[in-house]
């Protein structure tokens, strides 16, 4: 359950805590979508890059990658991260 409450500095602890949970969203998505690019030569991993909230997979063959054509990979980078987004997110709502 969520308490929302108006204190001195306009914000309540719990609003501030979801908000400082919502900003470490990008970075820790940026996480999962590396951790989840199949590795040869490491290109994939190093071009792909967090710029401001947008993750950026800077090399010609990231859609394939993504649509699952690594056996390292089946499931491409979005799905997994998508389903920690939304992990993530039931988590800071729940709390």
């Amino acid at each position: 359950m969520i308490t929302i409450t108006k204190s001195g500095d306009g914000i309540s602890p719990g609003l501030a805590r979801i908000q400082r949970e919502l900003d470490q969203l990008p970075p820790g998505a940026a996480r999962v979508w590396r951790d989840n690019t199949p590795v040869r030569t490491g290109n994939a991993r190093r071009r792909t890059r967090l710029q401001g909230d947008v993750i950026r997979a800077d090399y010609p063959y990231a859609v394939p990658l993504d649509r699952g054509s690594s056996r390292q990979a089946p499931q491409g980078m979005s799905r997994p991260t998508l389903a920690w987004l939304r992990a993530r997110l039931n988590q800071i709502f729940r709390t």
